[in-house]
């Protein structure tokens, strides 16, 4: 790690250790390491809460991946980000496996996405984030929907349900699914902050059977639902994210091709920054080894990607397009930096 200075100071990053398992708290403007803070087990997912000044952690499984775990956890993990410490644990039984968190600040509502149970499709927990209480549950007709995202007015949510055809729409004051938007399965979700797009990474991440559907980002209108474009990638993409300025920002795989169908074989993947609008290329970024989460600053300066497998965290200049310092997250298994939340300093 450099001693370069970025960000605002007193604003903090907060970094997900998978096996760690671990949420880890770094100084956004010194990339100093501040705090490690211990979590259930396989937490994926972190959601910042500025009004409270809280932070909610999922932890999905008790190890593994999906499809492919040792059972389903039900544990979200509330940290107040001043005293960096936990304040309360919540049991989203009998729903389990929770994966997306999204913040409706102006009504109070966290949406957290879960798999489905015996009984019930995929779905969608509503939250008060005053009271803590559960004030709902939306199927998303999907059995494993993960990541989570909604519009700029909180009217409407989206799911990513990976080998499910489709991304989920919901009507979030109705508490409904109303639409499917057929997608060759999917991963990571962003909307822009107009509210007009929504990005989805597809197809899906596949090691055992690749889909035949050519890698990209698929942009569809939130008015008719219907993909207007498709911006094309070299490689599979996972996480995308959309800055406060409208720069799209995607984080592509790069499998090491000599090491066939194997989860740990990856060269360093990449991040592609498209523009505002004209969703133009303008740049690209050698990121860690599996990109998997990407946040931004709230000026859209600064972009933080972490690399599952290589276990850091990139902070890139969106301005000058070059990688600014690599923040090392400890594991202790093949799995490492997952989740990211940038908190804002209490002044700002």
């Amino acid at each position: 790690m450099t001693s370069t200075t970025t960000g605002t100071p007193g604003d903090l990053l907060a970094v997900v250790s998978q096996t760690g398992p671990t949420v880890t708290f770094f100084d956004a403007a010194t990339h100093e390491r501040l705090d490690v803070l211990r979590v259930p087990p396989q937490p994926h997912e972190l959601c910042y809460d500025p009004d409270h000044r809280l932070l909610y952690c999922a932890s999905t499984y008790r190890s593994g991946y999906y499809r492919a775990n040792t059972g389903r956890s039900h544990e979200i993990t509330v940290i107040d980000v001043d005293t960096r410490s936990i304040v309360t644990t919540l049991d989203t039984s009998p729903d389990h496996a929770p994966h997306g968190l999204a913040l409706d600040r102006e009504r109070g509502r966290l949406y957290v996405s879960v798999e489905a149970t015996d009984t019930e499709p995929g779905g969608v927990l509503i939250i008060d984030t005053r009271t803590h209480a559960r004030l709902g549950r939306i199927p998303t007709m999907a059995p494993g929907p993960h990541w989570l995202a909604l519009t700029p007015d909180g009217r409407h949510g989206y799911t990513t349900n990976k080998e499910a055809a489709f991304i989920s729409v919901l009507d979030l004051g109705r508490a409904v699914c109303t639409d499917r938007i057929p997608v060759p399965g999917s991963e990571g979700l962003t909307v822009s902050p107009d509210g007009r797009h929504l990005y989805v990474a597809a197809p899906k991440v596949d090691f055992g059977t690749p889909s035949t559907a050519p890698p990209g980002v698929r942009v569809i209108d939130t008015a008719t639902h219907e993909t207007v474009r498709t911006l094309p990638t070299e490689g599979l993409t996972m996480p995308v994210h959309a800055t406060a300025t409208g720069m799209l920002l995607a984080g592509e795989l790069r499998p090491d091709t000599a090491v066939h169908g194997t989860l740990g074989a990856q060269l360093p993947g990449v991040l592609t920054v498209f523009a505002p609008e004209t969703l133009t290329p303008i740049g690209q970024v050698q990121v860690g080894e599996f990109p998997l989460t990407i946040t931004s600053s709230p000026d859209a300066r600064f972009a933080y990607v972490s690399g599952n497998l290589s276990s850091t965290v990139t902070v890139v200049d969106l301005i000058t397009l070059r990688p600014v310092t690599t923040l090392e997250v400890d594991r202790t298994d093949i799995s490492g930096a997952h989740g990211l939340a940038y908190i804002t300093a209490p002044q700002n």
